[in-house]
């Protein structure tokens, strides 16, 4: 009598379609809350721009809170990795550049790129502080990270003795200069290239800094 072996179950479809449903989540969240605002967003809204169900994203994220900070974290990371931004590879390139300059000008072009995906949904979370706590409570959590990042940056320069300011001066004129503010100005409201900022924040930051 043949005697039939049950295979072990293999969930690694499975994980991917949930990883995927995850991603058209996030995406749908992303489009509406930079389209028509956080505030005036609704789960069901975003429910129906993903394709899948309200019950759906509430089991995966809780409540839209939850979806504006997971929203976020791939915004500026520019995908869904489980990766801290300081950490990334791209991140770690500039870190590990020994010419100053050269760091300020690579630092320079990943902020425009970074502004690029950001702004429009800094600017959303923005708009929707002053009325939404959980807005409130994300743009000056993204503020933070902002700081954070700038602090290990701002250290490893300064060790490095090239600086003509000191390391905190350093740290808080980057971080003022890359909230997507001043991108928005220049690149948005005045045409320029993102070319053309870039090389002019970089030329600007070797100026004040070095």
């Amino acid at each position: 009598m043949t005697q039939h072996v049950k295979r072990p179950y293999d969930a690694t479809r499975r994980r991917a379609q949930a990883r995927q449903t995850q991603r058209d989540v996030l995406r749908a969240a992303h489009d509406l809350f930079v389209e028509q605002g956080y505030g005036r967003t609704t789960i069901a809204q975003i429910a129906e721009r993903a394709g899948v169900s309200t019950e759906t994203i509430y089991a995966t994220f809780k409540n839209k809170a939850t979806l504006l900070h997971r929203t976020w974290d791939v915004t500026i990371g520019g995908d869904d990795e489980d990766v801290v931004f300081h950490e990334r590879p791209e991140i770690m390139a500039i870190r590990a550049e020994p010419d100053l300059a050269k760091r300020f000008m690579m630092h320079a072009r990943m902020s425009t790129a970074t502004a690029r995906r950001m702004t429009p949904f800094a600017r959303s979370v923005a708009g929707a502080a002053a009325s939404e706590p959980s807005a409130a409570e994300m743009a000056r959590e993204m503020d933070q990270q902002r700081l954070m990042g700038m602090t290990v940056m701002a250290s490893e320069v300064a060790a490095t003795g090239q600086l003509r300011v000191s390391e905190e001066e350093c740290r808080d004129v980057i971080w003022a200069m890359t909230d997507g503010h001043l991108w928005h100005q220049l690149v948005v409201e005045r045409g320029w290239s993102d070319d053309r900022y870039a090389e002019w924040l970089g030329r600007t930051w070797v100026a004040m800094l070095l």
